[in-house]
Protein backbone atom coordinates (compact mmCIF):
# COMPACT_ATOMS: atom_id res chain seq x y z
CA UNK A 1 0.00 0.00 0.00
CA UNK A 2 1.25 3.49 -0.89
CA UNK A 3 2.44 5.77 1.90
CA UNK A 4 0.23 8.76 2.63
CA UNK A 5 1.25 12.24 3.69
CA UNK A 6 -0.80 15.29 4.60
CA UNK A 7 0.21 18.92 4.50
CA UNK A 8 -0.81 22.52 4.16
CA UNK A 9 -0.33 24.65 1.08
CA UNK A 10 -0.25 28.17 2.49
CA UNK A 11 -0.94 31.09 0.19
CA UNK A 12 -1.08 34.84 0.50
CA UNK A 13 -1.45 37.88 -1.70
CA UNK A 14 1.39 40.38 -1.65
CA UNK A 15 0.77 43.46 -3.78
CA UNK A 16 -2.12 41.55 -5.42
CA UNK A 17 0.26 38.75 -6.44
CA UNK A 18 -0.45 35.18 -5.34
CA UNK A 19 2.40 33.60 -3.37
CA UNK A 20 2.76 30.15 -1.83
CA UNK A 21 4.93 28.88 1.00
CA UNK A 22 7.32 26.06 0.17
CA UNK A 23 9.95 24.38 2.32
CA UNK A 24 13.28 22.87 1.34
CA UNK A 25 14.16 19.55 2.97
CA UNK A 26 17.19 19.54 5.22
CA UNK A 27 19.91 16.96 5.40
CA UNK A 28 22.78 15.95 3.17
CA UNK A 29 20.70 14.40 0.36
CA UNK A 30 18.99 17.70 -0.49
CA UNK A 31 21.83 20.09 0.35
CA UNK A 32 22.71 21.18 -3.20
CA UNK A 33 19.34 20.63 -4.86
CA UNK A 34 17.11 23.54 -5.82
CA UNK A 35 14.73 23.15 -8.72
CA UNK A 36 12.22 20.35 -8.26
CA UNK A 37 13.16 19.72 -4.64
CA UNK A 38 10.96 22.08 -2.61
CA UNK A 39 7.70 20.87 -1.06
CA UNK A 40 4.65 21.91 0.86
CA UNK A 41 5.18 21.31 4.58
CA UNK A 42 3.84 17.78 5.12
CA UNK A 43 4.41 14.42 6.75
CA UNK A 44 3.07 10.94 7.21
CA UNK A 45 -0.49 10.32 8.32
CA UNK A 46 -0.78 8.08 11.36
CA UNK A 47 -3.16 5.10 11.24
CA UNK A 48 -6.76 6.29 11.67
CA UNK A 49 -5.74 9.96 11.89
CA UNK A 50 -7.93 12.67 10.39
CA UNK A 51 -6.14 14.03 7.30
CA UNK A 52 -6.60 17.71 8.24
CA UNK A 53 -5.34 17.08 11.78
CA UNK A 54 -2.34 15.22 10.34
CA UNK A 55 -1.65 18.13 7.97
CA UNK A 56 -1.73 20.61 10.85
CA UNK A 57 0.44 18.44 13.13
CA UNK A 58 3.04 17.73 10.48
CA UNK A 59 3.20 21.34 9.33
CA UNK A 60 3.66 22.57 12.88
CA UNK A 61 6.49 20.04 13.35
CA UNK A 62 8.23 21.05 10.12
CA UNK A 63 8.04 24.82 10.49
CA UNK A 64 7.74 25.23 14.25
CA UNK A 65 4.78 27.60 14.15
CA UNK A 66 1.40 27.05 15.81
CA UNK A 67 -1.10 26.87 12.94
CA UNK A 68 -4.53 28.47 12.89
CA UNK A 69 -6.50 26.96 10.02
CA UNK A 70 -9.64 28.79 8.86
CA UNK A 71 -11.69 27.60 5.90
CA UNK A 72 -9.17 25.11 4.52
CA UNK A 73 -9.72 24.00 0.94
CA UNK A 74 -9.15 20.29 0.31
CA UNK A 75 -7.16 19.78 -2.89
CA UNK A 76 -7.14 16.64 -5.00
CA UNK A 77 -4.52 14.14 -3.78
CA UNK A 78 -1.22 14.25 -5.67
CA UNK A 79 0.88 11.17 -6.37
CA UNK A 80 4.65 11.57 -6.16
CA UNK A 81 7.22 9.63 -8.16
CA UNK A 82 7.87 7.38 -5.14
CA UNK A 83 4.19 6.37 -5.13
CA UNK A 84 3.46 8.39 -1.98
CA UNK A 85 0.07 10.11 -2.05
CA UNK A 86 -0.02 13.67 -0.71
CA UNK A 87 -3.29 15.00 0.71
CA UNK A 88 -3.16 18.77 0.92
CA UNK A 89 -5.32 21.55 2.23
CA UNK A 90 -4.80 25.11 1.08
CA UNK A 91 -5.19 27.90 3.57
CA UNK A 92 -4.53 31.61 3.47
CA UNK A 93 -1.82 32.68 5.88
CA UNK A 94 0.74 35.38 6.35
CA UNK A 95 3.58 34.93 8.78
CA UNK A 96 7.16 36.00 8.88
CA UNK A 97 9.74 33.50 7.74
CA UNK A 98 11.96 34.43 10.67
CA UNK A 99 9.39 32.55 12.80
CA UNK A 100 10.10 29.27 10.99
CA UNK A 101 12.08 26.79 13.08
CA UNK A 102 12.24 23.16 12.02
CA UNK A 103 12.43 20.03 14.08
CA UNK A 104 15.44 17.72 13.63
CA UNK A 105 16.18 14.14 12.61
CA UNK A 106 19.17 11.88 13.10
CA UNK A 107 20.78 9.61 10.49
CA UNK A 108 24.03 7.79 9.99
CA UNK A 109 26.21 10.15 7.97
CA UNK A 110 28.31 9.58 6.00
CA UNK A 111 26.65 6.26 5.10
CA UNK A 112 28.24 3.18 6.72
CA UNK A 113 30.48 5.40 8.86
CA UNK A 114 28.86 4.46 12.16
CA UNK A 115 28.56 8.18 12.97
CA UNK A 116 25.17 9.72 13.68
CA UNK A 117 24.50 13.31 12.70
CA UNK A 118 21.53 15.57 13.34
CA UNK A 119 19.96 17.67 10.58
CA UNK A 120 16.94 19.99 10.38
CA UNK A 121 13.94 18.42 8.67
CA UNK A 122 13.48 21.72 6.82
CA UNK A 123 16.48 23.97 6.17
CA UNK A 124 14.65 26.81 4.38
CA UNK A 125 11.13 28.16 3.94
CA UNK A 126 10.22 30.82 1.40
CA UNK A 127 7.24 32.57 -0.10
CA UNK A 128 7.32 32.20 -3.90
CA UNK A 129 5.24 33.74 -6.64
CA UNK A 130 3.37 30.95 -8.38
CA UNK A 131 5.50 30.81 -11.53
CA UNK A 132 8.72 30.37 -9.56
CA UNK A 133 7.06 27.91 -7.17
CA UNK A 134 6.09 25.74 -10.15
CA UNK A 135 9.78 25.27 -11.00
CA UNK A 136 10.87 24.79 -7.37
CA UNK A 137 8.29 22.22 -6.20
CA UNK A 138 8.80 18.46 -6.56
CA UNK A 139 7.05 17.47 -9.80
CA UNK A 140 4.53 15.20 -8.08
CA UNK A 141 3.15 18.15 -6.11
CA UNK A 142 2.79 20.46 -9.11
CA UNK A 143 -0.93 19.58 -9.51
CA UNK A 144 -1.52 21.06 -6.04
CA UNK A 145 -0.24 24.46 -7.22
CA UNK A 146 -2.26 24.26 -10.41
CA UNK A 147 -5.48 23.45 -8.55
CA UNK A 148 -4.84 26.20 -6.00
CA UNK A 149 -4.35 28.68 -8.82
CA UNK A 150 -7.64 27.66 -10.45
CA UNK A 151 -9.61 27.84 -7.20
CA UNK A 152 -8.09 30.96 -5.65
CA UNK A 153 -7.73 33.18 -8.70
CA UNK A 154 -11.30 32.37 -9.75
CA UNK A 155 -12.52 33.73 -6.39
CA UNK A 156 -10.39 36.89 -6.40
Amino acid sequence: MAKKSAGLLFYRFLNKTLQVLLVHPGGPFWQNKGLGSWSIPKGEIEEGEDFLQAAIRETEEEIGISIQVKNPILLKPAKQKSGKIVYAFSNEASFELKEVQSNFFEIEWPPKSGRKQVFPEVDKAEWFELKEAESKIVPGQLPLLQELKEKILKEN
